[in-house]
């Protein structure tokens, strides 16, 4: 579990190591059949694409700390995960090795190798590369770094909220993509009793959705548009435990529902995100989360490590 103060701590840690990113005001009417003002978090102007840097660096650098960095580090991901670890290892100067299945984009695997990281390409989903990297991990000491399930990871990721708060005057919802949870319990935790947390969820990889109604974490079924960004297996542990704590409600929406908020996300604002971020704008645009008149709703835009020319996809 982490609250609040894991946050703050994360925040201080990582400060002039991650980018502050702005926010976007949408005007009203600007997506379909939505009256008011939403906010954009345009956290896609990270280090590598995605929030996923922020959590990364506050592992690594709490690692530091505590002198657990020098044999490098080893992580697995579905491919922004790995990015992250990879470019804060380069900052910090140690190793990283990655572990990603062979279904991931071809742009991710790209990107790792650029920043430095030894690409491992194992399994057909992210839970078979997880097993390699853990292996790794314990045969040559390296520190492992979970994609979603750690609290050093959480609370980095949560960092994005505080900085929300300053940014939207009475914020009171936010809404976010949700595949292992790292982002939704970082965000959840810093946004307890300040404002509502809203995860939303393509249906052929509801995480959290399936873990709500279970009562606790459970394996789905990986498959769809957007696996390649939320394709866990099973939503973390930090992050059911934070969810049901703080009353995150979960929202699911539809492969194609996605691809039409893809698309409008990119004729309304000239932006093109990954599919797995365009499942939070499209829990808005298509219903499966109504505001309340005068709700001030925020919108977590990330993931931009994706092809532009597959847009009608």
């Amino acid at each position: 579990m982490i609250g609040v103060a894991d946050v703050e701590a994360a925040a201080r840690r990582i400060a002039g190591r991650v980018r502050r990113t702005p926010v976007l005001s949408v005007e009203g009417g600007a997506f379909d059949g939505v009256a008011d003002p939403t906010w954009l978090k345009l956290e896609y102007l990270q280090h590598t694409g995605s929030f996923k840097a922020r959590g990364a660096m506050n592992r690594l650098l709490s690692a530091a700390e505590a002198g657990n960095l020098g044999d490098g580090v080893v992580a697995a991901s579905g491919g922004n995960a790995g990015l992250a670890v990879a470019y804060a290892a380069g900052i910090l100067g140690v190793p990283a090795e990655v572990y990603v299945p062979l279904t991931a984009p071809e742009v991710k695997v790209r990107k790792l190798k650029a920043l430095g990281a030894e690409v491992r390409q194992v399994g057909a989903e992210y839970a078979e590369a997880n097993a390699a990297a853990l292996e790794r991990a314990a045969q040559t000491g390296a520190l492992f770094c979970h994609a979603y399930d750690q609290p050093e990871i959480c609370a980095g990721q949560g960092t994005l909220a505080l900085e929300m708060l300053d940014q939207v005057d009475g914020l009171d919802t936010v809404i976010l993509a949700v595949g292992g949870g790292g982002l939704l319990a970082g965000v959840a935790a810093a946004l307890h009793c300040r404002a509502r947390v809203v995860g939303a969820e393509p249906e052929t990889i509801p995480t959290l959705h399936a873990a709500l109604a279970a009562g606790q974490p459970v394996d789905v079924e990986v498959s769809g548009i957007a696996a390649d960004a939320l394709g866990a297996r099973r939503l973390g542990d930090i992050a059911y435990r934070v969810a049901v704590d703080t009353g995150v409600r979960s929202v699911l929406v539809s492969d194609q529902e996605v691809v039409e908020a893809r698309r409008l996300l990119w004729e309304q604002c000239r932006i093109v995100m990954e599919h797995g971020t365009a499942t939070a704008l499209a829990a808005l645009v298509t219903g499966a989360y109504r505001p309340e008149p005068g709700e001030r709703v925020g919108i977590l835009i990330c993931g931009a490590n994706t092809n532009p020319a597959d847009l009608a996809h």
